[in-house]
């Protein structure tokens, strides 16, 4: 009999607006007189798995909180974790190697994080029995014929220690109270404390409050704390969030360097960061809140080329049935472009920090991209922009904007009911259903309170929320944040065809070279000594722009051969020095 396994996403499911569990009266189990799918206790829907005979008809739920899934023949046995009733199903785990830094790369909701978890003993596998604790002896016997069990037996008996960098930094400062510099002598085991703190600058930290840093501050903080741990194994999940183009490249060197000598698993969704980490790749894949299967190991370029294919030729496994290729890169515009707005040279100056702009023009259906490190002033720039600073020297007149900024609200209120408050009419036309509604993934999600949306798809309503109001500009601070590599590619598309169909102009500020690289039509690079002075350089071409970037970087990138992706060149390889000989750091081709 073929395994399948039900999934209800109960955040999805609203009884009142679908005809009082339609999905229950539809069934055809249930109208032959037996109970498929029931009421559970918080009135939401519950199916049994045994009695379902995958018929494909609950599935057409309105609000899509419904999924029936046939799973692959070799996946017809017990799962590793199970959440719960009708939850996500994890299968197996990656496999931590000696001496090497393992990428993982997969979907959001795929089972990345529940696979670090276990691998750090913060979860037991279950063995899908969500009834019952997992047992650790469960688990060492499970994995006896495979490093799996030495690894278990270690780990569960004191002898093999972990040291963990979690995805959701910003609830460190309920986890930890005091300073920075408390927190980080407690944790240094290793008596490296000090260099951690020079080379993740965080000297100017020592004496604040850790409930008051920012999200890269919290990053670099959470980073040197691991690193600070003695431990055979670390895993790092999502190490470049919050963190800016010149502080991604700096931590990947960062964890490389002081992970030598042990082993380290690495989750990120920044190509470029995880391919400059990463000795090898292992996919996980399956459906994103569903169920999850970890890949065999791959040398980097194979790894990412195959996620980026879909297809797994080793597993035979055809787990997405388009394949994401930078050949389809967003070309920039070669065509002159009405000007939607001029701005003048200006400086605006702070007790502490100073900013010195030069003029440039917006042009209508333009992307142009800000690219720089963090207190550079990007915010700044944009606030001057919009009339709410003043210049010091000039008047600047103010454009209308709109602005996503980087660090997200959640407003009261469900998506639907909040979209069309902002786009008005535009919300019913098909044009707006189609280009933003479908490929940001929110059309089944719009009875939902944004409260309870997760990470990426608070992102993407931010982003629809922004394009969703009237304005000259439409400013975006860190669109990829949160959101996988499909998704940023999504956004990419989406905030493109909207300034190309409503001739307006567009500005974004953002930390992954890939997501910039597909997007930009134009550059603006900001320069100077953080937190001290910043100077803007441009607007200027994207492969100019890119290139004084990367020589800010002191990296150069070349062109992957199948995907046309960019790639880290190996500092000191055949390539690197002949690009930097020639001042190619950004290649085109």
């Amino acid at each position: 009999m073929a395994k399948r396994i039900a999934i209800v996403e109960r955040e999805k499911c609203h009884p009142t607006k679908c005809g009082n569990y339609w999905c229950k009266f539809a069934c055809p189990v249930n109208r032959e007189g037996d109970a498929c799918i029931g009421v559970g206790e918080d009135k939401k829907v519950v199916i049994d798995e045994q009695l379902c005979i995958g018929c494909g008809i609950c599935v057409k739920c309105p609000f899509d909180a419904l999924k029936i899934i046939n799973l692959p023949e070799r996946l017809r046995k017990d799962p590793l974790f199970r959440y719960g009733k009708n939850q996500f199903e994890l299968f197996s785990l990656p496999l931590p190697k000696k001496n090497t830094l393992v990428g993982i790369i997969g979907r959001n909701g795929i089972g990345k994080s529940t696979a670090l978890s276990i691998l750090s003993n913060e979860v037991v596998p279950n063995f899908g029995d969500y009834t019952m604790q997992g047992s650790q002896e469960m688990v060492i016997k499970h994995f006896s014929t495979n490093v799996l069990g030495d690894y278990f037996s270690a780990l569960y008996g004191g002898a093999l220690r972990v040291a963990y960098k979690p995805q959701r930094i910003e609830l460190l400062p309920e986890v930890y109270n005091g300073k920075v510099s408390h927190l980080l002598e407690k944790v240094d085991e290793r008596g490296i404390v000090g260099e951690l703190i020079e080379s993740l600058s965080l000297s100017y930290l020592q004496d604040r409050e850790i409930k008051e840093l920012s999200g890269g501050e919290l990053q670099r903080l959470a980073i040197a704390a691991t690193l600070a741990r003695k431990a055979d194994f670390y895993f790092f999940d999502e190490p470049a969030s919050f963190l800016d183009i010149l502080q991604r490249i700096k931590a990947a060197n960062i964890i490389r360097k002081y992970t030598a000598g042990a082993s380290a698993i690495i989750v990120e969704h920044d190509l470029a960061t995880l391919d400059y980490l990463s000795d090898e790749i292992q996919i996980i894949y399956g459906e994103g809140g569903a169920y999850g299967v970890v890949s065999q190991s791959k040398g980097v370029r194979r790894g990412i080329n195959e996620y980026l294919d879909g297809y797994l030729p080793d597993d035979n496994v055809r787990f997405r049935d388009y394949a994401i290729s930078f050949k389809q890169s967003l070309a920039p515009n070669t065509v002159q472009r009405e000007i939607k707005a001029d701005y003048p040279d200006f400086n605006k100056s702070f007790s502490s920090f100073s900013l010195s702009a030069r003029g440039g023009s917006l042009h209508r259906g333009e992307v142009l991209c800000i690219m720089g490190a963090n207190g550079l002033g990007k915010t700044t720039f944009l606030r001057v922009l919009s009339g709410l600073e003043q210049a010091d020297d000039t008047g600047v007149s103010s454009l209308k904007i709109t602005y996503k900024p980087q660090y997200l609200q959640r407003p009261d209120g469900k998506v639907g009911e909040l979209l069309i408050a902002f786009a008005g009419e535009r919300f019913s036309s098909g044009w707006y259903k189609q280009n933003i509604l479908e490929k940001l993934h929110l059309s089944k999600i719009l009875e939902n309170d944004v409260a309870t949306l997760s990470g990426g798809e608070l992102q993407k309503f931010a982003v629809a929320l922004t394009l969703s109001q009237d304005a000259d500009l439409y400013a975006f601070d860190e669109p990829s944040a949160f959101i996988d590599v499909e998704d940023r590619l999504s956004v990419a598309e989406v905030i493109k065809e909207f300034v190309t169909k409503y001739e307006a102009a567009a500005i974004v500020v953002d930390h992954d070279i890939q997501f910039v690289d597909y997007l930009a039509d134009s550059l603006l690079v900001f320069e100077g000594t953080p937190g001290s002075f910043g100077k803007v350089a441009g607007p200027v071409s994207k492969e100019e722009g890119m290139n004084r970037v990367l020589r800010m970087l002191d990296i150069t990138y070349r062109r992957d051969k199948l995907t046309h992706r960019p790639r880290i060149n190996k500092p000191g390889s055949q390539l690197d020095t002949e690009q930097r000989r020639e001042g190619k750091h950004y290649a085109t081709a």
